[in-house]
Parts: structure tokens; C-alpha cells; sequence
């Protein structure tokens, strides 16, 4: 590594004047198990004067539940979000989520807050600096996708256009499933939205003097059914190769209402509505669930190595639409 500074900070504010008088040279760090391994290899252009150091801020990594939902502090560990009875018997593909992370080693160190703002894990992106020198691809701001003509069986079917790496989050597809709301904080003061508004095609939304404060999610009725499946060639350190975080409103055995949300196969987390809108308002047999499965895929433009994906998403979506809870 590079040398940088590093300096704990005791409130939100603090960490956000610091960002701001470091002009742009400074990055957050939490947990991290994914900003030190990119500085290790330095597959940035860009190296930090300073980490400014988050877990010192006191409260951030609380986890509370009131009447009218839950609310998450950036800094709670997936470890604890995965293990807790409350989210268990309330938010089951939040806790299905979090437990599909990494390994027991990395759950507890890694962050709510990081899992949804960690950076890509294309093999292009993040070719190591001493191997040869870094690849500036697109994203970096310089350079094509070398995934398009390269080995991409792991990168977008749905959603890619100048960049085609996924959006690596667990977390973050079964949080929009739940219709969670992102609070950040920031030099402008705090602002709110859906956590499917956070992420773009490039990154996500946060500005360079900001930071991930809460995550915000409503309590579900009774009448809710959850499901959170990820397939992984590796169980149960790798990062999804496709999965799906749905929930569901049964009322009287119809489909009332169904949010869906695709992981590992677009650049954010892919809102599959096309597959809503076929079960909504009837019951979950297997033909509905079979045709929520293709109109799931529907539009998907897979590159040479990784079509296979469309496959995987129409089984996991047709199972978590038949699963019993």
C-alpha cells in the first residue's frame, strides 16, 4: 500500500467536514473489507490522502424496531443483522440476505453501509496494479469495457450499456423488496429515498462530501411472504451468480400485492415488473409461476459467456414464488 493518514471521527459531521476539507482525497472506511483490499492493489487512479475511520461514531450500529418499522444504522454488522430474532421473524429475506455474505469472518466485520456501497467485482475493474499495471476501463473514466470482448460470464444480461459489471450487493435487492428507504447525510444536510433510487448504472448516488447514515424499512403486514434464493458456484463465500429477494401480500390465497427484485445480473438491482404484474391479483400455482419466471427474463441481452444466467433467474424466481412461509 500507499501511505496514507488516518483519522477516527466522532459524529456524522465530523466525518463530512473531514471528507470536504480533504478536498476530495479522502475515503470512508467502516468495516473495511472492501476499500482495503482496493487500496492493496491499488486499482484506482485515485489514492486516498486520508481514511477517515467511521466506526468511532457512536449509535451508527444500532438496530431498532418500533410500531412502524425497523430502522438500521449503517454501521450494524451483517453478523447481527443475519442473527437477529427480530429481523428473523419479521424481515426474513433481509436476515436471509446478510447470512449469504462472504464467511462468519468477514459478517462480522462488514457493514450494512459497505455491503451496499462496495465496488464492483469485475475481473477487469479490478485487475491489480503490480500485475502489469491497472486496466482503465470505462467505469475508471478511460477506456472501453473489456468485458463485452472479454470473459464476461459473470457480468450483465440485463441493464449493461457502457459498463456491464453487477451490482455485487446482497443486502441491496432484498432491501428494495422490502421497499426500505436510504437516509444520507451530507454537507447539504439529509436526504431520504428509495433505496432503488441509490443506485445507478455506475456506482450509486452519494456525493463526495456524503455518507450512508440509516437505512429506513417499513413493517410488513401479517399478510407478507418473503423469500431471499442466491446461487453461487462456491458455498458460501462467493458473490452471487443470480439471485432473487421477492415479498409477497397473500391475502385468501390471491396475490394481492408482489415486489421482485433481481441480484447479479444488472448493474443495480433489477426490478422485475414484468414478473409482478403477471401474479398479481391471482393465485400461485406453477403455470402463473412459470410465466412470471419467463416474463422475469423478458429483455435480457446477454453477452457471448454469460446467457446461461437467464436460465438460473427463471428457476430462482420460479422458486421463491412457490415457496411456503
Amino acid at each position: 500500500m500507499m501511505p496514507f493518514d488516518h483519522v477516527n471521527a466522532g459524529s456524522p459531521g465530523e466525518a463530512v467536514d473531514l471528507l470536504t476539507s480533504y478536498g476530495g482525497k479522502g475515503r470512508l472506511i467502516a468495516g473495511g473489507t472492501d476499500v482495503l483490499g482496493i487500496l492493496k492493489d491499488r486499482i484506482l487512479p485515485d489514492y486516498p490522502d486520508v481514511l477517515i475511520n467511521l466506526k468511532t461514531i457512536p449509535g451508527m450500529d444500532s438496530i431498532k424496531e418500533s410500531g412502524e418499522g425497523l430502522n438500521i444504522g449503517a454501521l450494524a454488522k451483517l453478523a447481527d443483522i443475519a442473527s437477529s430474532p427480530e429481523i428473523k421473524a419479521e424481515y426474513p429475506a433481509l436476515s436471509l440476505a446478510a447470512e449469504s455474505v462472504a464467511s462468519p469472518e468477514i459478517r462480522t466485520m462488514a457493514t450494512i453501509g459497505g455491503n451496499l456501497c462496495q465496488d464492483v467485482r469485475c475481473w477487469y475493474y479490478r485487475y491489480p496494479h503490480h500485475m502489469g499495471g491497472r486496466m482503465l476501463c470505462f467505469r475508471k473514466g478511460v477506456g472501453p469495457c473489456y468485458a463485452v470482448k472479454g470473459d464476461n460470464r459473470y457480468h450483465a444480461v440485463m441493464g449493461g450499456k457502457k459498463c456491464f459489471a453487477v451490482c455485487p450487493s446482497d443486502t441491496a435487492i432484498a432491501l428494495c423488496a422490502l421497499q426500505a428507504k436510504i437516509s444520507i447525510f451530507g454537507g447539504e444536510g439529509t436526504r431520504t429515498l428509495p433505496l432503488e433510487k441509490f443506485f445507478t448504472p455506475m456506482g450509486n448516488v452519494l456525493r463526495s462530501n456524503e455518507l450512508v447514515k440509516e437505512i429506513l424499512i417499513p413493517k410488513p403486514t401479517q399478510e407478507t411472504r418473503q423469500a431471499f434464493i442466491k446461487f453461487t458456484e462456491r458455498k458460501p463465500v462467493d458473490f452471487a451468480v443470480a439471485s432473487i429477494a421477492c415479498v409477497l401480500e397473500i391475502l385468501g390465497g390471491r396475490c394481492m400485492d408482489a415486489r421482485i427484485y433481481l441480484g447479479g445480473v444488472a448493474p443495480m438491482p433489477w426490478h422485475a415488473e414484468a414478473a409482478e404484474r403477471i401474479i398479481k391479483g391471482g393465485s400461485l400455482d406453477d403455470p402463473t409461476a412459470e410465466e412470471a419466471a419467463l416474463a422475469s427474463v423478458a429483455g435480457a441481452k446477454p453477452l457471448k459467456g454469460n446467457a446461461y444466467k437467464i436460465e438460473i433467474v427463471k428457476a430462482l424466481v420460479k422458486r421463491a414464488l412457490l415457496r411456503r412461509q
